[in-house]
């Protein structure tokens, strides 16, 4: 073999290792797009997961809720929303004050309680009151997170005392049997008020039945 032919044997052989070379660190970068790719896109199995207590189906406002109602989860600890509920205690026997879906996490403003209240009304020393409406017509088109005036009618002892405001801008938390599951008679619906007024409503709404006016 002449040293003209083993040069450019040479030559040839170190561009084929050069060319594998540059091929291999070519598909090494476009394997690490994929994969970063694929990272980017799925849950990162390191993050926190707390557990939390979700719907275990489909449950409407006003449902108290039993054992076979909710069911645990975990969840990613970052994306979890503020007050989700953590121990089954605080949920049985509790009253829905809005519908969940099935697999919904359960926060502290989805039942009937303190935070709810003191969410509704703006206010921290916050009181759910029940109140009688003297026209069933008006529970029917009331919906929770109304905002409404609450009205005592005219007396009906004959005294001739006037319709009067008692409390201004209510906070609607429930209206049970708004969704047809119940009957229609004597029906209550429950707002939120700060304490003062709500001992106000609630001792007039044993003498009288009460109407509200819409914001």
């Amino acid at each position: 073999m002449t040293r003209p032919y083993r040069a450019l044997l040479h030559e040839f052989r170190s561009r084929l290792a050069w060319a594998d070379t540059v091929l291999l660190r070519r598909a090494g970068a476009v394997a690490l797009l994929v994969a970063a790719g694929f990272l980017a896109v799925r849950a990162d199995p390191a993050a926190g997961r707390t557990p939390v207590l979700v719907a275990a189906r489909e449950l409407a406002p006003g449902q108290v809720l039993g054992d076979n109602d909710v069911r645990p989860a975990a969840r990613e600890t970052a994306t979890l929303p503020a007050g989700a509920i953590r121990d089954a205690a605080r949920l049985r026997g509790a009253t829905l004050a809005a519908a969940l879906t099935e697999g919904e996490i359960i926060t502290d403003v989805r039942v009937l309680g303190p935070r709810l209240a003191a969410v509704a009304a703006h206010s921290p020393d916050a009181r759910i009151v029940p109140i009688r409406l003297a026209d069933n017509a008006v529970a029917e088109i009331l919906r929770t997170g109304d905002r409404v005036d609450l009205v005592a009618g005219e007396d009906s002892g004959g005294n001739g005392r006037p319709a009067r405001l008692l409390a201004a801008d209510a906070a609607v938390v429930l209206v049970p049997g708004a969704d047809g599951s119940r009957g229609r008679t004597d029906r209550v619906v429950l707002v939120a008020l700060d304490s003062r007024r709500a001992t106000q409503v609630a001792a007039a709404s044993l003498r009288t039945a009460l109407t509200v006016v819409f914001h």
